[in-house]
């Protein structure tokens, strides 16, 4: 592989652990590993809880991590990140870190310049940049941040500031070189932006295999946080956020508050943590405990007997979780709020359990039949089966190529299989 000179340019890195922050930081790591030359524009860590994560602070500051030089600028922050407030978080860091990614790629005159969606409001800047330099430019979509704001109603849901948000979203995607996004349906909803096919390409995120294991011993980790072996734990771990549709976690752990047998145990930081320590509080089946240490994810996933996945109907095939993979790679079952037809739904096929959307009705029968039904072997091997496409190894390559233009990204051919 050819040692390039990059530009990473987006609001999320390392060291945050959940959502694009992770697989930024690790595309940064293994680029650096690689032997090229990497410079990252980012902000401090801050998601999901949306603070700036200790040590760090919300001020422009420089480091090295993993081998890139890092740039890190401010950004507003808030107790209360909805609505118009969710905007001002991504404005105000493409309006600080503007001069510093400007004075970056023209003194470095890198070779490739990659922009992480969200957020696309750094695209202008990035774009001129590289342009003057002779850069090429890739956009890596891992959220359609523009249509979903509007599809969860952080920013109403239409008028003039949605064609005028459309607007502006159509430009910047036609002018990259090349586009890099996690799904079919996103990569179909990139075209009919007006870009051209031939430019976009998919690549899923992934999920690292040799740390989520299936059949990890969890009994310590049980221990640790109190919970009896026998009781059945209905695990959610992840961002709690609007376009996560958390507020199902709660209504279906009232809806079965009296079998004290099912734990509704979730781990996470968001917007939606105040309703959901407010649900714990009055009911005695639902547990909020914060993110859990990095070095210990495959064993705390293993403690679940079901994980859970929901998901607002307005947010389908404008993202896909990606915390998908490492459900699938524990081997437990699934229970997903996914309608037939989207491609979360025609992904996971009969691997997972799927609910409608928004009915805490059928997400609560559905937990409460995983909690009497025995396992299914078939289920489990397909889960692990697709959690073998996923494998970091392939998939992070495969990123890589198709960042870097070496190649028109392929389905990985080298993907692992897992004992089931």
């Amino acid at each position: 592989m050819p040692q390039e000179s990059i530009v990473i340019y987006g609001i999320n890195f390392a060291p945050e652990i959940a959502g694009v922050g992770r697989y930024s930081g690790e595309i940064g790591a293994y680029l650096a590993a690689e032997g090229h030359a990497v410079c990252v524009v980012t902000a401090p860590p801050h998601y999901p809880g949306w603070r700036v994560q200790s040590p760090h602070k919300n001020s422009w500051s420089r480091e090295a991590l993993a081998g890139a030089d890092l740039y890190r600028c401010p950004l507003y922050l808030s107790e209360q990140m909805k609505g118009f407030r969710r905007l001002l978080a991504p404005l105000s860091f493409a309006a600080s870190s503007a001069p510093v990614a400007l004075w970056t790629i023209l003194r470095r005159r890198p070779s490739v310049v990659m922009v992480v969606e969200p957020t696309l409001f750094v695209a202008p800047v990035a774009l001129f940049a590289a342009k003057w330099v002779g850069a090429r430019t890739v956009l890596h979509v891992q959220d359609l941040e523009v249509e979903a704001a509007f599809a969860v109603g952080h920013l109403g849901q239409g008028g003039l500031l949605a064609r005028l948000a459309g607007a502006f979203d159509r430009a910047m995607a036609r002018g990259f070189d090349r586009i890099v996004t996690i799904s079919h349906r996103m990569a179909q909803k990139i075209t009919d932006k007006g870009v051209d096919p031939s430019k976009v390409e998919v690549v899923r995120n992934w999920v690292d295999l040799d740390q989520v294991r299936p059949d990890q011993d969890a009994s310590a980790y049980r221990r640790e946080l109190g919970i009896a072996d026998d009781r059945f734990v209905a695990l959610y771990s992840g961002n709690l956020g609007a376009k996560q549709g958390v507020r199902l976690i709660w209504e279906a752990a009232e809806r079965l508050r009296d079998q004290p047998d099912i734990l509704f145990l979730v781990a996470g930081d968001g917007p939606m943590r105040p309703e959901l320590e407010t649900a714990a509080a009055r009911l005695p089946n639902l547990r909020l405990i914060g993110f859990q240490p990095e070095a210990r994810f495959g064993e705390f996933l293993s403690l679940a007997d079901v994980h859970l996945l929901p998901q607002e109907r307005e947010a389908a095939d404008l993202l896909l979780p990606s915390k998908l993979g490492g459900m699938l790679a524990s081997a437990k079952p699934v229970i997903v709020t996914a309608d037939p037809g989207t491609e979360l739904a025609d992904f996971l096929g009969t691997s997972c359990q799927l609910t409608p959307p928004g009915d805490s009705t059928a997400f609560a029968t559905a937990i409460a039949q995983a909690a009497r039904q025995t396992a299914d072997p078939e289920a489990r091997a397909a889960r692990l089966s697709l959690a073998g496409q996923l494998a970091k190894t392939s998939g992070i390559a495969q990123f890589a190529q198709a960042a870097l233009f070496l190649q028109r990204a392929v389905a990985p051919s080298d993907t692992r299989p897992i004992a089931a």
